[in-house]
């Protein structure tokens, strides 16, 4: 687990209103959970913006007033906070005040916090202090939370409204991390959706409902988050072991993710699984194990609630000024350009420990910084934190973590947050990393682990603190959270600095060795089921011990090597340590007459894997002699050095000799042995001897001299064997120095290829960095083309997916940064294109462009242009939407089509025969007095050549002398003679104009 929080939530208490006293007869047993009239208010803390009042005025009505109260922390101007809280009563059914310092919340009721306040919970009551000085820098609604999340009655329900910013994303990260809930506002109900939106994207929310759904759900939120069960309560030190659901779970998780959380603080996992519990209205550990049988996504939830990370940028800054002072200039001395700086932060979250350790570096080194090598090794177990931590993007609200300067020199603006700059970006190197199972970076300088031991087990504990020990170099550096330490592994460091936890690593101290991780106690691998202890176990246990204290046999348990590993019951009477260098060899140990016997035995047990008794040995003990009996039992399976014997002795009935006589008679017996090399005159003596002997005791020489001799033929025997093995591993060596020689030959060939690969590296290395600078130089002119640009431009995948979009599309198509990676289809657009999407998918299948013309959120027209997008090899890879804006175009067309249709009804109004003949001499407009006159009428006449359709009575020859002289700037005639039956002789008048830049001729009949 990596959470990264700044403080530790206090172990979870039945919440009290007031402190009265109540008659013993009257209260409440602690292991009893406490019911809904007893409990205290549920705290739900409420954030929005000053857009919010929308979503407030849809949710006060709604409330409910059992268990609950309610706390409204809202951006609002400092003289607006009196006509704010009349306009809420309004629409409130429950009692709403204004926040007062001593104040104590209760149920039922509503809180509005002042306007440039900070507010918090502090003993059951509020406390208050001025915007302008924060006793922490944190925006007001994470301030509140804070205080919410870390308070002894319970971490309570974090909401977020409409609003815009990113305020309230940290808060309700410390929500989720202390074990409370979270409820997201739905984006598309909300009037501003930033806020909300934000706490999606940070995938804190636990619900995302409307504000009518969010009043609906608090009461059974509230109910089971007051009703803490005591098979859910956060156990003592030495809490018995946790129960059979409890290990299921364990298992389940461990063969879903690969993490034992079972060495984890079960008071942690505890508040994680019960928080799940709530959210899932379960009541039971056994009906949350039943529904990870039935839902597999909810062992993913559980999995990631398990991770959640909550971590800020420079937190405890004393630390960090307590590193530059005090660790760096130690790493730094006398240290060559060419040695690298290497850094492990374990459990890095989303990155900002790593990036504020490096920011440090940058710092403390100054103009230098190019000069030396660092390397930053930052891990942490949830993936989804790794991805958010190697984009290196940031919320705005990162402001009240980092000072200005800062801001300016190691980070990026972009929209809507911050990216970290690239020189601090190529220092860490981020990935996914158990600190309790993986292998540890090694050879490091420095390792800020810091807020993690203290979600882990004393075993797990002790475990990490020697992968740490065994990462570090000598005097390399090792700084912990303010509430952790090394514990009982202070052999292994040296404090340098109490109040930071700053360690070094002693100089003498051996290097540690890794240890596998040891089965979760309590749970059978095979059946993940554990099982519970009980009262009658610990006394079981006792009366074991008790009886194998008076009447099992003394034992020892040796390994291959005979080495004496652990010793059982007294076993004093036959073995003893030997005089000169301490040595548990078991032979080396054995008492007078005892190691003979001893040797042959583990002998025969090796050789035929089966248990071998002897009896009757006769032992030196205090200067007497006592029988014994020995059994030697191999067990142990696999290869030899892997077998151990366990040794037992008992004493065997005492013999009727005397221990003196017995000793006499051992010497003689000793001599005898001994003047065997005397061929002659020693067969006398020696019967003389053997006469000497009583019967018991000449049968016990005999039989071990038999013995001996057996075990000396078996020691040849094996000799012999080792003789040959010997010269048969003597020729293998011939054999292998000559393929050695060989192969030093092929090795210093592939030397030089080796080393000419390295040059094409080298060169490789630098063509690299050339190109890298020119893709970052190209990246830099993109992002600045881009927004420049005043058109609306958005470039998706083939998924969909938004892949980079300009400034101007943010408010046309709705989006923000953090829509950057969405599927477009999720995005509700401020433009009339319901079939957005089907458009997009029809031009990259069909790969032809598509223009539209569509509405914009204030009626204005643009033309959508959606074309496909080809990379580098000419291949589809998603396409590309822009909208330009025709709104003026769109004006100046209905201009030209209003003074079209204007003049068209002043021609036609006109008693003078009026036409227009275009600059190709086609009739393109008449009006009714014209076309009479011609005797016009069909409509099919407009655009005909006029010629053709003139009278005969008209010349033809001076027709187009008229139609041509106009361009002359002349006005020309025609007489038209009368036709002798009344009508009048006429002139056919032509005049140049001009239409839409092009020339025109209008012809008129008048009156002669």
């Amino acid at each position: 687990m990596s959470p990264r929080r700044g403080a530790k939530a206090a172990a979870t208490r039945p919440r009290g209103r007031r402190h009265e006293k109540t008659p013993v007869s009257k209260r409440r047993r602690r292991d009893e959970p406490a019911s809904a009239a007893e409990a205290g208010p549920v705290i739900v803390g409420i954030g929005a913006s000053a857009g919010g009042f929308d979503a407030l005025s849809r949710l006060l009505p709604q409330l409910p007033a059992e268990g609950l109260a309610y706390v409204i922390v809202q951006h609002l101007a400092p003289d607006q906070t009196e006509r704010f809280l009349h306009t809420l009563r309004e629409h409130s059914r429950r009692s709403i005040e204004l926040v007062r310092p001593g104040l104590r919340p209760e149920a039922g009721c509503v809180y509005l916090a002042p306007a440039h306040t900070l507010v918090q919970l502090a003993n059951g009551r509020f406390l208050l202090a001025k915007r302008s000085e924060p006793p922490r820098p944190l925006l007001p609604i994470d301030y509140f939370l804070f205080s919410l999340a870390n308070g002894p009655d319970g971490p309570g329900i974090g909401v977020a409204l409409s609003g815009m910013g990113s305020d309230g994303v940290a808060g309700l990260r410390e929500i989720k991390a202390a074990g409370g809930v979270v409820i997201a506002q739905e984006p598309s109900s909300a009037e501003y959706q930033p806020m909300p939106r934000a706490v999606i994207d940070a995938g804190l929310a636990d619900l995302v409902l409307t504000p009518e759904q969010i009043a609906a759900e608090l009461p059974s939120l509230a109910e089971r988050l007051a009703l803490r069960g005591p098979h859910l309560r956060p156990p003592d030190d030495g809490a018995e072991m946790p129960e059979n659901s409890l290990g299921e779970v364990f298992e389940r998780l461990r063969a879903f993710s690969g993490v034992d959380f079972s060495s984890y603080k079960l008071g942690t996992v505890r508040r994680r699984l019960q928080r799940r519990m709530v959210l899932n209205k379960l009541e039971s550990l056994d009906g949350y194990v039943r529904l990870l049988a039935d839902k597999p996504d909810e062992l993913k939830e559980l999995y990631q609630d398990l991770l959640i990370n909550v971590t800020r940028f420079f937190r405890d800054p004393d630390s960090f000024t307590a590193l530059q002072d005090e660790v760096f200039p130690k790493l730094f001395a006398d240290r060559r350009h060419d040695d690298p700086v290497r850094v492990w932060v374990p459990g890095c979250s989303t990155g900002e420990e790593a990036y504020s350790t490096a920011i440090a570096l940058f710092e403390h080194l100054g103009e230098r910084a190019s000069s030396y090598q660092v390397q930053i090794f930052a891990t942490d177990l949830s993936e989804s934190a790794v991805g958010v931590a190697r984009a290196g993007l940031y919320p705005d609200g990162i402001r009240e973590q980092i000072s200005a300067e800062r801001l300016q020199r190691f980070f990026t603006p972009t929209d809507g947050g911050f990216r970290v700059a690239k020189a601090v970006r190529d220092l860490c190197v981020f990935t996914r990393h158990d600190l309790t199972r993986d292998p540890p970076f090694s050879h490091l300088d420095l390792v800020m682990c810091r807020n993690v031991l203290i979600y882990l087990g004393t075993t797990l504990q002790k475990r990490v603190i020697s992968v740490l020990h065994y990462a570090l170099k000598p005097d390399g550096f090792l700084v912990l959270g303010a509430a952790e330490s090394v514990g009982s592994r202070g052999d292994l460091f040296r404090l340098v600095d109490k109040r930071h936890s700053i360690y070094v690593k002693k100089h003498d101290a051996a290097r540690g060795t890794l240890t596998l991780p040891r089965p979760y106690p309590g749970v059978d691998s095979a059946l993940g089921r554990g099982r519970p202890s009980s009262p009658l176990d610990a006394v079981s246990g006792q009366v074991d011990r008790l009886l194998l204290e008076r009447f099992a046999p003394a034992a020892v348990i040796v390994d291959s090597q005979l080495n004496i590993l652990q010793t059982r019951g007294q076993t004093g009477h036959f073995l003893e340590l030997a005089a000169g260098e301490a040595n548990l060899n078991l032979l080396r140990m054995a008492r007078e007459g005892l190691a003979y016997a001893l040797r042959s035995a583990l002998h025969e047990a090796r050789q035929g894997d089966r248990a071998i008794r002897k009896e009757g040995l006769s032992v030196r003990f205090n200067g007497d002699h006592q029988r014994v009996n020995l059994e030697v039992v191999p067990f142990g399976t696999g290869a030899a050095e892997n077998r151990h014997f366990l040794v037992l002795f008992e004493e065997a009935a005492t013999a009727p000799a005397s221990g003196k006589s017995s000793a006499k008679a051992a010497g003689r017996s000793s001599g005898t042995a001994g003047s065997g090399r005397k061929v002659k005159g020693g067969t006398a003596k020696r019967a003389t001897a053997a006469e000497e002997l009583p019967p018991a005791q000449m049968q016990e020489l005999q039989d071990e001299l038999a013995g001996t001799r057996t075990y000396l033929q078996s020691m040849i025997q094996d000799l012999e064997a080792a003789n040959e093995e010997l010269q048969s591993a003597n020729e293998e060596i011939l054999s292998s120095n000559e393929e050695l020689q060989s192969t030093n030959e092929e090795l210093d060939t592939a030397k030089e290829e080796l080393q000419s690969t390295n040059e094409e590296l080298h060169t490789l290395n630098e063509e690299l960095l050339v190109r890298n600078d020119e893709l970052a130089r190209a990246n830099s002119d993109l992002t600045n083309l881009l927004g420049s640009m005043q058109m609306a431009v958005v470039m998706v995948d083939n998924d969909l997916r938004i892949r980079r979009f300009t400034p101007a599309a943010e408010k046309l198509l709705n989006l923000i940064p953090g829509d950057v990676g969405r599927p477009i289809g999720h995005i509700k657009p401020n433009v009339d294109c319901p079939d957005l999407e089907d458009l997009i998918r029809r031009v990259i299948t069909e790969t032809t462009a598509v223009e539209r013309e569509v509405r914009g959120p204030d009626q204005s027209w643009y033309e959508l242009r959606v074309r496909s997008y080809k990379n580098h090899e000419n291949r589809i890879d998603g396409a590309v939407l822009s909208l330009l804006d025709i709104e003026q175009s769109k004006a100046h067309q209905r201009e030209a089509t209003d003074a079209r249709r204007l003049a068209d009804e002043v021609l036609q109004a006109i008693d003078t025969p009026l036409a227009l003949i275009d600059a190709e001499g086609r009739l393109r407009s008449a009006n009714h007095p014209f076309a009479r006159l011609l005797g016009l009428r069909d409509v099919d006449a407009i655009g005909r050549r006029f010629e053709e359709l003139a009278p005969e009575q008209w010349n033809g020859g001076e027709l187009r002398d008229l139609l041509a002289k106009h361009g002359r700037r002349q006005t020309p005639a025609i007489a038209i003679p009368g036709d002798g039956g009344g009508a009048p002789a006429r002139r056919l008048v032509a005049r140049r104009i001009e239409i839409e830049g092009e020339e025109a001729v209008l012809l008129s009949v008048v009156d002669a």
